[in-house]
């Protein structure tokens, strides 16, 4: 008889079924006793990441691995998950203290207010679980095909210009969902964000499910409820999250995000591949529109939704909190500080710990934009915060490329990537400082080292994913540029424009870009829309400075590995 071989998202269903890693804790212990060698593939390649812990790559990426995976090496690294971001000085000094201990200094921020560990032995996991729980943190479900850390306004209840705080709506729902045994088996990963922030800044439209904040007006008064966006993602086929034809109040929030988790549990169509099984592709491939995915969502919550009102969609492109910023209690101000690349110190972490302490309430934020915030300082001493951070390499007034450049992991740490990103992201940005002094006007410029967008390409200005091309007898890291992607007001996914060069060159072709906009922009024009109004065969002549033929953009090589990104 002929043997049946699993698919590779048939394998994954099957260990998922078999066991919830998050009850075997005694496992991972075992393991740490009996060295790396002790541990079978299944829990290298599916139930680690449910802890929130990652193979780590050999620092050559994907190249010299196979099945578009690169080699992996004994170390981990080990996603730290934050709840909207809200951090104390305690927390963050023991995350500094940990990232010198285990991961030899290196700790990141992550698109989705995490911090990443890297460098770490199944040795220390243990005792690096155990200590997170003393602080009131944990690993549980930032990686895994579960929900995600739950994202929301890093300055909840303290923005002058929110419409409401919703941080405890966004914090109910990672109790409700977050390291919940009955949300153990999702099909694959799931984002979830909550904000009431009007400049949108947990980037509603690329989440699976989104809440933000809206008003209405019932019976002569005023009402704030919630809108939901619904399927939202990047990677290999971007999509932007649909809006549902609803009204929520902040009592039915967690009840609705529950019933968009059941029905994502639910879906058997999205179980069959693993390339496949994100929320979106019920719109992508399937054929649901907003309007059955409300009706379904009525059925499995048991009650109607009013319809959806007005809302006031950003036009500002960043959604940063960055600078001196009062707040809306009288006399208290927080300090936004860029951390580029999202790459931060143990140094810098203490620092920024301290300052929380000495001048504010030892409060700290994290942001999706890999920043750092430190809140409640009365304005008297906003300013020293900020020069005090500046002088620690987290300047709160940056260029305008060091503020909107975004990196993924890369192949530093990575077994995907194709090119290495950090490194990459902070010489471009010097080198755009130095090219084009005093450019002030808004640009997003995202890195990400493969075609899976960990560093948000599709929604940039300027976006460049990481391919590898021959030069001079040897392979070398290269990129591929899309352009026009943005969110808010002008919501659309970067459009693919035929260019690729070496690394090296990239900054050759983004200066001839800016200048280019600078030259021949209209009155007041941003670059969005400097980008919109031109073909891709015009950009594309201007990125490489001549007149070229189109490149293909090559896709990943196998199915999108679950939980690379932040």
């Amino acid at each position: 008889m002929t043997e049946i071989k699993e698919t590779k998202a048939q394998r994954v269903e099957r260990l998922k079924r078999e066991k919830n890693a998050w009850e075997h804790l005694d496992e991972i212990r075992e393991f740490a006793r009996n060295g790396h060698g002790s541990i079978p593939p299944e829990w290298l390649g599916t139930y680690f990441r449910s802890w929130g812990i990652y193979t780590q790559g050999d620092g050559q990426g994907v190249v010299g691995g196979k099945g578009g995976e690169g080699k992996a090496t004994q170390f981990f690294m080990v996603r730290i998950r934050v709840p909207n971001g809200i951090l104390s000085s305690r927390q963050v000094r023991e995350v500094a203290a940990m990232s010198e201990e285990y991961g030899r200094g290196v700790a990141d921020i992550t698109v989705r207010q995490n911090f990443q560990l890297h460098w770490v032995t199944i040795e220390a996991i243990p005792d690096l679980l155990a200590r997170l729980r003393d602080l009131g943190l944990s690993t549980k479900g930032a990686c895994g095909d579960v929900a995600r850390n739950v994202t929301g306004c890093p300055v909840a209840g303290l923005d002058a210009r929110e419409i409401i705080d919703a941080s405890p709506l966004t914090l109910g729902i990672d109790r409700a969902l977050g390291g919940q045994n009955e949300f153990y088996n999702l099909p694959r990963k799931f984002k979830l964000s909550a904000t009431g922030c009007a400049s949108w800044c947990t980037y509603p439209e690329i989440n699976d499910v989104a809440f933000t904040a809206a008003r209405r007006r019932r019976n002569g008064a005023e009402e704030i409820g919630f809108h939901v966006r619904i399927g939202g993602g990047l990677s290999t086929e971007p999509h932007l999250a649909v809006r549902l034809n609803a009204f929520i109040p902040t009592e039915q929030i967690v009840p609705v995000a529950r019933g968009v988790a059941e029905i994502f549990r639910a879906s058997q169509v999205l179980r069959e591949s693993r390339g496949r099984a994100r929320l979106k592709y019920l719109f992508l491939k399937n054929g649901w529109t907003a309007d059955t995915f409300l009706e379904e969502l009525q059925r499995q919550i048991g009650f109607a939704l009013d319809p959806a009102g007005e809302e006031d969609v950003p036009a500002d492109i960043h959604r940063d909190h960055l600078g001196i910023n009062a707040q809306k209690q009288p006399g208290l101000y927080y300090v936004g500080a860029s951390v580029l690349r999202g790459r931060i110190t143990p140094a810098q972490l203490r620092r920024a710990a301290e300052l929380a302490d000495e001048f504010g309430d030892g409060k700290l934020r994290a942001t999706a934009q890999q920043n750092l915030i430190i809140v409640n300082i009365p304005e008297k001493h906003a300013e020293t915060v900020a020069n005090e951070l500046t002088r620690a390499g987290l300047p709160v007034q940056t260029s305008a490329f060091a503020r909107g450049t975004v990196a993924c992991t890369g192949s530093e740490f990575c077994k995907l990537a194709l090119t290495e990103t950090k490194g990459f992201a902070r010489w471009l940005s010097n080198e755009l400082e130095e090219r084009l002094p005093g450019f002030d006007q808004q640009i997003k410029l995202h890195i990400t080292g493969c075609s899976n967008s960990c560093g948000q390409h599709w929604i940039a200005d300027v976006g460049i994913e990481g391919k590898k091309v021959k030069a001079e007898g040897k392979m070398v890291d290269a990129y591929y540029f899309c352009v026009g992607g943005s969110l808010g007001e002008i919501a659309s996914i970067a459009r693919p424009v035929g260019y690729r060069c070496p690394a090296t060159e990239v900054p050759d072709a983004v200066e001839r870009l800016v200048v280019n906009y600078q030259a021949n922009r209209n009155a007041q024009e941003s670059l969005r829309k400097f980008l919109a109004r031109h073909s891709n065969e015009e950009i594309r002549a201007v990125l490489a400075g001549e007149v070229v033929a189109p490149v293909e953009r090559d896709l990943a090589v196998g199915a999108v590995p679950s939980g690379v990104e932040g």
